[in-house]
């Protein structure tokens, strides 16, 4: 459990993105890899989780393929959220025998290892209570949405560093009225300095911390099929 393979992939289309998450959790099972963490961005994307409600997707689909954003159901739990570029996407593909068998703790870990990643650019997250996600004061900057398959985790997490926030308006964010949403560059007001790759590696470090790694080998698209 002491190392983690780190996939840092760019910009990856959803559907494809799943293709892999899907390769490296039935390996997972099969006991054939070790621990792995996907960071990557995504084209412009909708994406509903499995009890997610349709009436929160706030435009006609047609408006979405005039605008070239792709619209999917997930599997994953959670409700509706959007991914694009400028935010970093993070899909733990986690044997939880070994992190405990608590699913709550594992989306306690996830929101800690945001938390821990804001504060390393001097950004105070919080947790709501009796909803899933990162807070910074009123707006929301990070969703979480899971799956598992015999205690074997993959979909993740979303940190917006430097996101077009005007993608948010189109949707009920996560299903809760009135939700504003931020990102880190928002916050600082500096959105064209805050680098993807800066706020990647604050990633790492603080997954590695909270869930108990001590190394990592970086892994690429080759590596997962």
């Amino acid at each position: 459990m002491s190392t983690i393979d780190i996939y840092k992939l760019g910009t990856v289309p959803y559907g494809k993105a799943l293709r892999y998450q899907e390769n490296l959790l039935t390996r997972r099972i099969a006991e054939e890899i070790q621990d792995s963490l996907i960071l990557l961005e995504h084209p412009p994307t909708i994406t509903t989780g499995r009890k997610g409600n349709s009436e929160n997707l706030l435009v006609r689909k047609q408006y979405l393929e005039k605008h070239g954003i792709s619209f999917i159901h997930a599997s994953r739990g959670g409700d509706i959220t959007f991914h694009g570029p400028g935010q970093i996407v993070g899909y733990p593909i986690l044997n939880l025998k070994n992190h405990g068998m608590d699913i709550r703790r594992h989306l306690r870990n996830i929101e800690e290892v945001v938390i821990q990643t804001l504060e390393d650019f001097h950004i105070e997250g919080r947790r709501v209570d009796g909803v899933t996600g990162v807070w910074v004061k009123r707006s929301k900057i990070a969703s979480i949405g899971i799956a598992i398959r015999k205690w074997v985790t993959y979909h993740g997490f979303a940190l917006n560093v430097s996101t077009n926030l005007n993608y948010f308006d189109l949707i009920l964010s996560c299903g809760i009225t009135d939700v504003k949403i931020t990102s880190i560059g928002n916050w600082l007001g500096d959105k064209e300095n805050i680098k993807i790759d800066t706020v990647a590696g604050s990633l790492i470090k603080n997954f590695m911390g909270v869930f108990g790694f001590k190394n990592f080998t970086l892994k690429n698209e080759k590596d997962i099929n």
